[in-house]
């Protein structure tokens, strides 16, 4: 069976030249769900565009789910960006453990005492389940690599997400596998893809080194993509890198990586 991925393409990556209702036409024109990064005004406005094939965006506003202190915050906002999905059809929405700075710095609380934290996150991802349970929307908790991108994040492991979604057991709770952090952070791919599938609601790709397109590294995403297949995924593929060069020639790249013609 050929694969049958649905691909996206991130707006804040990519046709840097472009404002950024430009850059969101030409990648739905091209076939591709848009992402953004975040619920702006000006974004849930692009997203209000019928024309828009809408995708994903980041459910975390502020606030941490490893903090006591800043539960609320997060889980607040959680519930206004539920709302938003809804009314932009976006299905799936990234969750971040807490709040980034502009240059993806940590910028959230983190709990020094480590059961404290995880029992803390437990409780908050449950609370935020909820939301999205109700608003029909799944929230993909995701691990961002603390070794280059994200100093101090406090998931770095797929392992860490997964085990953290398993235990809240909320069919609207699964983890964005994002696999260009996975190599930072861990290697080994593949393995992870194979254990760790039936908790994946969304999948990010870039090459590593760099975070450009599929080819421009170390990774082998014609063979990554092949296993997805094999496995049965089905669900969103989204480019989330930096295009080397010319953004349609690598949003060509990402689409023949995944097409496996």
């Amino acid at each position: 069976m050929p694969a049958s991925f649905d691909l996206s393409f991130t707006c804040e990556f990519a046709f840097t030249d472009l404002a950024y209702a430009e850059r969101a036409k030409v990648i739905s024109d091209a076939g591709f769900l848009v992402d953004f990064g975040f619920a702006t005004p000006e974004t849930v406005e692009i997203f209000r565009n019928p024309k828009i094939n809408t995708g994903s965006f980041v459910a975390t506003t502020a606030g941490s789910i490893l903090h006591p202190d800043e539960v609320d915050a997060l889980v607040d906002g959680v519930e206004k960006a539920v709302g938003i999905a809804q009314e932009v059809g976006s299905k799936n929405l990234v969750l971040l453990e807490g709040l980034l700075g502009p240059k993806g710095e940590v910028i959230h609380g983190i709990e020094a005492s480590e059961m404290t934290r995880w029992i803390t996150a437990y409780k908050a991802l449950e609370r935020a389940a909820k939301h999205a349970e109700k608003g029909g929307v799944t929230l993909c908790l995701e691990h961002l690599n603390t070794k280059i991108d994200h100093k101090g994040y406090g998931i770095g492991l797929v392992e860490e997400a997964v085990r953290l979604v398993q235990e809240v057991a909320s069919p609207n709770l699964k983890i964005t596998l994002d696999l260009y952090h996975a190599q930072v952070e861990e290697g080994n791919v593949i393995e992870l893809i194979r254990k760790y599938i039936d908790f994946v609601g969304l999948i990010h790709v870039a090459d590593s080194p760099g975070r450009h397109e599929p080819g421009t590294g170390e990774m082998n995403y014609k063979n990554i993509a092949r296993v997805l297949n094999d496995l049965g995924y089905t669900g969103p593929v989204g480019f989330e890198g930096y295009p080397i060069g010319d953004s349609f020639e690598a949003m060509q790249v990402f689409r023949e990586t995944f097409s496996l013609s």
